[in-house]
């Protein structure tokens, strides 16, 4: 009788594990935390992520590109340490680094590899491609040699120790994608009208990525002419953006912001200026620019003081921060400079340029058109270098409009720019990459690199004392310190190659 009571009791206990088994894997299916992302919202993300996730991830920008080229520059020390005193502060030199691997990469290589075989993604497949392309070419540019062929794998293919490749390869296969990715777009496919930069467009998307090719064929100026000639060949001949409706472009909003507005609107207010090389070169040419993005609190004694009331935007009485000064420096030159304390000087304008929800640019119709003009003064393809020139200035000076209706340039303004500021015989080079260095303000990555490749603007030498360089100008940003621990083998290798990891080393495309 107790044999049979197990026997039915065994029965009873194993019919209910098999009723609930048989609804177990529905009743434990989470509805509301997603276990797959779209590769469309991947892409989203990653274009989104190489503009930053918040304020203090712009620091790279604002203490180092900027104000390597000299544009925006702060006087002040320790946090904010960086190309105002031409020293290290791997806090701020790092945050691209760690930016775009940790979070635009890792997006987009999975955008990716998900669209590859998915015939409802095939054109976002080839755009992921370019993002992708443009996301290693602001890496290896700030650095260098960079993990490329198995960068941004760790959660792919559980690849944690990448390989650094060298710059020279990376630029090689950047090319190629972009050639291959850029000619597999077909209007035919589906497309993704919530995909944020062009909105699935193909044919803006074409061009993005032929722009983006005569980009990096440019690049490769001083290292292999040749292979520059052939890409900017196919660049040209696949079509470029030919107006800036088609400039690559985040549109920012109130709950995207733009992050460098957001800091130099808030915490950073008081401690970011304009710099005199820049104020004074828009000043001496009457750019009407310098209006759109310049702003100054007269009279301002601290940074409470720097009240709206005192804001002028008359470009008369714009004043530019000299280089070479810290905040107590700083002091000996202020009568001279015609201010009244540090906070007196000109500063970015965070009612146009830097609203927070102001446009960031990426590529544009103006940077591609001066490029060509260089192109053909090579004479690496045809037309007339002053009409892309002129058409350059054009384009930027109608850009600003799209900051904000204050920012506008008057169609006279331009057209007396235009005539005032022509094309000059063996001044061509010096004069594009010069506009070049004002159509690409607020683009941090792009203004060292240009600057870098080109030697242009011609810029004096930061005098600062404290200076930890030997030569005139920061060459690359050194890797993190977190690589010595974490991949320390392969960045040893890198370095062999290259050079000491300190401010000096030159990237390949980066030749005297």
């Amino acid at each position: 009788m107790k044999k049979l009571f197990n026997y039915t009791l065994i029965t009873v206990v194993t019919l209910l594990t098999l009723a609930c088994d048989q609804d177990f894997d529905d009743i434990n299916t989470n509805r509301v935390d997603p276990t797959s992302l779209s590769p469309l919202f991947l892409l989203n993300q990653g274009i989104l992520d190489m503009r930053y996730r918040e304020g203090t991830q712009t620091l790279q920008d604002l203490s180092y590109n900027f104000g390597i080229v000299q544009q925006i520059i702060t006087p002040f020390g320790s946090s904010l340490a960086g190309a105002n005193y031409n020293q290290l502060n791997l806090s701020n030199s790092q945050i691209i680094w760690q930016n775009t691997y940790r979070n635009a990469l890792k997006n987009i290589v999975d955008a990716v590899e998900k669209s590859r075989e998915d015939p409802l993604f095939a054109n976002l497949h080839q755009s992921a491609r370019i993002w992708k392309a443009y996301a290693f070419m602001v890496l290896t540019d700030n650095y260098g040699d960079v993990p490329y062929f198995q960068g941004g794998r760790g959660f792919i293919d559980q690849i944690v120790d990448p390989v650094y490749d060298t710059q020279e390869a990376i630029y090689a296969d950047i090319l190629k994608e972009l050639e291959e990715a850029t000619a597999a777009l077909n209007p035919s496919n589906p497309t993704a009208s919530s995909e944020i930069l062009y909105g699935g467009s193909v044919e803006k998307w074409r061009k993005f990525g032929y722009s983006l090719m005569l980009r990096a064929a440019m690049r490769l100026t001083k290292v292999d002419p040749a292979r520059a000639q052939l890409f900017v060949t196919k660049a040209v001949a696949g079509g470029l953006i030919s107006a800036n409706s088609e400039n690559a472009v985040l549109r920012n909003t109130s709950v995207f912001n733009n992050h460098i507005g957001v800091h130099l609107g808030a915490r950073e207010k008081a401690n970011y200026y304009l710099t005199a090389p820049f104020v004074n070169h828009l000043k001496d040419s009457n750019d009407p620019r310098l209006r759109s993005i310049s702003i100054r609190h007269v009279g301002a004694t601290n940074g409470t003081t720097q009240t709206v009331n005192r804001i002028t935007r008359d470009p008369a009485l714009q004043i530019g921060m000299p280089m070479g000064h810290d905040d107590v420096s700083i002091n000996t030159v202020l009568a001279a400079n015609g201010v009244v304390s540090l906070w007196d000087f000109s500063q970015a304008n965070i009612y146009t340029v830097l609203k927070i929800d102001a446009p960031q640019f990426f590529v544009t119709f103006a940077q591609t058109q001066l490029l060509l003009a260089e192109a053909a003064v090579r004479g690496w393809v045809q037309g007339n270098p002053s009409i892309y020139f002129a058409t350059a200035i054009r384009a930027n000076m109608e850009q600003m409009a799209q900051y904000d209706s204050d920012a506008s340039v008057s169609e006279a303004d331009i057209v007396s720019y235009i005539a005032n500021n022509p094309l000059m015989t063996g001044r061509e080079l010096e004069q594009i990459n010069t506009e070049y260095w004002i159509a690409s303000f607020l683009d941090g990555t792009e203004l060292f690199a240009n600057f870098r490749r080109s030697g242009y603007p011609l810029l004096q030498k930061n005098p600062y004392a404290g200076a930890e360089i030997t030569g005139d100008f920061i060459r690359s940003m050194p890797y993190p310190d977190s690589e010595r621990v974490v991949n320390n083998a392969n960045l040893q290798s890198a370095l062999s190659r290259q050079g000491p990891n300190n401010l000096d080393r030159r990237v390949w495309w980066d030749r005297p």
